[in-house]
C-alpha cells in the first residue's frame, strides 16, 4: 500500500501530493486497487534488486571488459612489483633470523645451562627483527597509500555479513521489534527505487522529449510512460560514458570505475529491453502485416484494433513473435543435429556451454550488438516474406476460392464455441504436443533433404563431412586438442575473464570440421540457398493448405454449409494428417516382418482399438455427461432458473463442462492421498489402452 502510493505520489507532478502524502498514505479509499499497485512495485523492486545482483556476479566471475581495466594495469602492476620487494626484503630478514643458529650442539648446551638467559636474548632478537619488518611495511605502505586507496577500493567487490534471517525473526512472531525495522527498509529501499529506476529516467526522457518537440507522437503511441522513459534511460547511458571518458581523462579513478558499472548496468537493461521486447514484437507486427491477405484484413482494421485496445494488441503480437522465434530456434538446433559442425557458423549456438548471452551484452561495444540486432531483423523478415506472403500470393492465384480463412469470433452452426475449444484444448493439442515422433520425423525429413542436396550439387561433404576422415582423424583430434591446451598460456589474475575474452575474440568456429571443396564452390552454394528456399516455399504451401483443406472436408459432414473457425478445422486437418502419417510409418516399420506378421498385428490393433472404443465411450462420453447433468441440476439450474419455470438442458454443452469436471476432479484425486479411486485412475493412465481388461 506505500508502495503504491508514493509511486502514484511522485508520478502525479504537483507539490500538493507531496504535501499531502502522509494523510494520503492513511486513507482509506481505493485500497484494493492501491494494494495491487503497490504489489506490482514491490515486485519490480524485488526483480530488479536480484537481477543487480546477479549481475554484479557475472561481472566479478566474468571480468568487466577491456575499457573498464584498462587504466589500472600499469599502477596495479606498480603495486605489485613494490609488494614483491617488500617481500624480498622480509624473506631476506626472516632468512637472517632462521640461519643465525648454525650450530644446534651449542644452542642446546646454552639452553641447557641457563635457559632464562637464552629466552631473553630470542626475545629480544624477535622484537628487533619486528621491528625491521614493521618499519619495512610502514615505509612501503607511506609510499603507495594513496594509490592503493584510490586502487584497491572496487565498487563490485563488497561483502557484508548478514544475520541468518527466519520468517518467525523477519515478521516479529519471535517477539522482537526487529520487523518494524524491516519494515522501514523495505518502504526505504522500495522508495529508493521509484526514485532512481523510474522517476529521475522518466523526468529526463519527458524533458528530452519535450525539448525535442516529440511530445505528440509520443502521445499518439498510447505508451508515453514506457517510451518516454526508455528514451530516458538512453540519454542516462550516453550521459555516463561521456561522464566516464571525462573521469578517465582526469585520473578519477573511484568515479571512473563506478560510471564505467553503471553504463554496464543501463547497458544490459536496455539489451535485454531489446531482444526480449522490441525484437519479438518486431517480428509479430510482421508476420500480422505479411497475413493480412490470409485473414481478408486491412492495416486500417489492424489500427483500429489498435486504437480500441492497445495494451491488448501489443501483448498478442509481442507473445506471436516469441513463438516465431522459438520454434525458429528449435528448428536451427535441429539443424545442428543432423548438419556438419561449422555449416552453420554465422548462427550462435544456444547448446553451446561456453555461450553466455550476459558476457556478450556486458563485453561488445553498442555498434556490434546493433548490426546482430539489423541482420537479425534482415533475416527473420525474409524468412517471413518467403515463407507467409509469398504462399499466400500463391494460393489467392492458384486457389481463388481457398483463402480468406474464417476466423470471426462467433459461428452460426449449431455447434457451441465452448465446446470446439474444448476439444481443441483437452483432445486436438495435447494429442500433437505429447508425441515425440512429430521431431524425429522433421528430423529425417531434413536429414533427406540434406542428402538429396549434397549429392545433386555435390555439397555431401560440406552439408555432412565425410564419415571416413572423421573416422581416420578420431585419434589424432584428442592429441591436436592436447597440444593446443599445452600451448596456450594463461594469463595470471585474469581467470574467467580471459577465457571470455578468447570466446568472444576467437577467429574460427566452435566444433569445426574440415571438408572438400569441390570446383565452383560459390556457384554451388548459392544453387544450394536457391533449392533450400524453393523447398521451405513449397513445405509451406503444403502446411497452409492441406489441414485446413481436410478439416473442413471433415467438418463438413458434421456442419453441413455453416462456417466455422479456421483454428478448429485446421486442427482437426492437422491431427488427421498425424493419424495418416503415423499410420503409413507403422506399416512401413511392419512390412519386413511379412504379410502374416502384419495380419497379426493387425488383428491385435483392431481389437485394441474396439477396447479402446468402448472405454472411451464410457469414460469421455457418459461420465461427462452425467457429471455435467449433475453439474447443471444441483448448481447452476437452481441459481439461473426461477422455480415457477421449466429449465432447458443442452446435452452438448452439459457433455463439454463435463469433461472439464472429469479433468478438474481426476487431477485433484491425483494430489491427494492414496486410496482406490487414485489407484484405479493411475492404473487407467499407465495400462490404457494396450492392456485394458474389457
Amino acid at each position: 500500500l506505500h508502495a503504491g502510493r508514493i509511486y502514484k505520489c511522485l508520478f502525479t507532478g504537483s507539490v500538493s501530493s507531496l504535501l499531502t502524502l502522509p494523510l494520503d498514505i492513511l486513507s482509506t479509499e481505493n485500497l484494493l486497487a492501491d494494494c495491487l499497485q503497490g504489489c506490482f512495485v514491490v515486485t519490480c523492486t524485488l526483480c530488479a534488486f536480484i537481477s543487480l545482483v546477479w549481475l554484479r556476479e557475472q561481472i566479478v566471475h566474468g571480468g568487466a571488459p577491456q575499457w573498464l581495466e584498462q587504466n589500472q594495469q600499469q599502477p596495479l602492476n606498480g603495486v605489485g612489483q613494490q609488494n614483491e620487494a617488500q617481500a624480498v626484503v622480509n624473506g631476506g630478514v626472516e632468512n637472517a633470523v632462521l640461519d643465525q643458529p648454525a650450530n644446534p650442539a651449542a644452542e642446546n648446551v646454552v639452553v641447557g645451562e641457563n635457559p632464562d638467559i637464552q629466552e631473553e636474548q630470542v626475545d629480544e632478537e624477535e622484537e628487533d627483527n619486528e621491528d625491521e619488518e614493521d618499519a619495512v611495511v610502514e615505509d612501503a605502505a607511506d609510499a603507495n597509500n594513496g594509490a592503493q586507496d584510490d586502487m584497491n577500493w572496487n565498487a563490485l567487490e563488497w561483502d557484508r555479513a548478514a544475520e541468518e534471517l527466519t520468517w518467525e525473526r523477519m515478521l516479529g512472531l519471535d517477539g522482537s521489534l526487529v520487523f518494524l525495522e524491516h519494515v522501514f527498509w523495505v518502504v526505504s529501499l522500495n522508495t529508493l527505487f521509484i526514485l532512481v529506476f523510474a522517476f529521475c529516467p522518466y523526468h529526463i526522457g519527458h524533458f528530452s522529449i519535450v525539448g525535442l518537440g516529440f511530445e505528440e507522437y509520443v502521445q499518439a503511441s498510447h505508451f508515453e510512460g514506457l517510451i518516454t522513459t526508455i528514451v530516458g534511460y538512453v540519454l542516462l547511458a550516453v550521459t555516463l560514458i561521456v561522464c566516464h571518458g571525462l573521469a578517465a581523462l582526469v585520473k578519477f579513478q573511484r568515479s571512473r570505475r563506478l560510471l564505467g558499472v553503471c553504463y554496464i548496468v543501463v547497458k544490459v537493461s536496455l539489451l535485454v529491453v531489446v531482444e526480449i521486447g522490441v525484437f519479438p514484437l518486431i517480428c509479430g507486427w510482421w508476420l500480422d502485416i505479411c497475413s493480412l491477405e490470409m485473414f481478408d484484413a486491412t492495416l486500417k482494421d489492424r489500427e483500429l484494433s489498435f486504437q480500441s485496445a492497445p495494451g491488448t494488441t501489443m501483448f498478442l503480437h509481442w507473445l506471436v513473435g516469441m513463438v516465431y522465434v522459438f520454434y525458429f530456434a528449435s528448428f536451427i538446433l535441429l539443424l545442428r543435429e543432423v548438419l556438419r559442425p561449422g555449416v552453420l557458423w554465422f548462427l550462435r549456438n544456444l547448446n553451446d556451454p561456453d555461450f553466455n548471452p550476459v558476457q556478450e551484452m556486458i563485453h561488445l561495444p553498442i555498434y556490434r550488438h546493433l548490426r546482430r540486432f539489423i541482420l537479425s531483423v534482415i533475416v527473420f523478415g525474409s524468412i517471413v516474406l518467403l515463407m507467409l506472403w509469398l504462399p499466400i500470393r500463391i494460393i489467392k492465384y492458384l486457389l481463388p476460392n481457398f483463402l480468406p480463412y474464417n476466423v470471426m469470433l462467433y459461428s452460426d452452426a449449431p455447434v457451441s464455441e465452448l465446446s470446439l475449444e474444448l476439444l481443441l484444448l483437452q483432445v486436438v493439442l495435447p494429442a500433437l504436443l505429447e508425441q515425440g515422433h512429430t521431431r524425429q520425423w522433421l528430423k529425417g525429413l531434413v536429414r533427406a533433404w540434406t542428402v538429396t542436396a549434397g549429392y545433386l550439387l555435390d555439397l555431401h561433404s560440406y552439408l555432412l563431412g565425410d564419415q571416413e576422415e572423421n573416422e581416420n582423424n578420431a585419434n589424432q583430434q584428442p592429441n591436436n586438442q592436447h597440444a593446443r591446451n599445452n600451448n596456450a598460456i594463461p594469463v595470471v589474475g585474469e581467470g574467467l575473464h580471459a577465457a571470455h575474452q578468447a570466446i568472444l575474440q576467437q577467429g574460427g568456429p566452435v566444433g569445426f570440421q574440415p571438408y572438400r571443396r569441390p570446383l565452383k564452390f560459390p556457384l554451388r552454394i548459392f544453387l544450394l540457398i536457391v533449392f533450400m528456399c524453393i523447398t521451405l516455399l513449397i513445405a509451406s504451401l503444403i502446411c497452409l493448405t492441406l489441414p485446413v483443406f481436410a478439416g473442413r472436408w471433415l467438418m463438413s459432414f458434421w456442419t453441413g454449409t455453416a462456417k466455422i473457425h479456421e483454428l478448429y478445422t485446421a486442427a482437426c486437418g492437422l491431427y488427421v494428417c498425424w493419424l495418416t502419417i503415423r499410420a503409413v510409418t507403422v506399416l512401413v516399420a511392419w512390412m519386413p516382418q511379412g504379410r502374416r506378421v502384419i495380419f497379426q498385428k493387425v488383428k491385435e490393433w483392431s481389437l485394441m482399438i474396439m477396447k479402446t472404443l468402448i472405454v472411451a465411450i464410457l469414460l469421455a462420453g457418459v461420465v461427462p455427461l452425467l457429471l455435467g447433468l449433475l453439474f447443471e441440476l444441483v448448481i447452476v439450474a437452481p441459481l439461473r432458473v426461477p422455480l415457477d419455470q421449466t429449465p432447458l438442458f443442452y446435452p452438448w454443452q452439459d457433455w463439454a463442462l463435463g469433461v472439464l469436471h472429469a479433468k478438474i476432479i481426476a487431477a485433484i484425486t491425483l494430489m491427494g492421498p492414496q486410496w482406490w479411486l487414485k489407484t484405479v485412475i493411475e492404473q487407467v493412465g499407465k495400462n490404457c489402452p494396450r492392456e485394458l481388461s474389457v
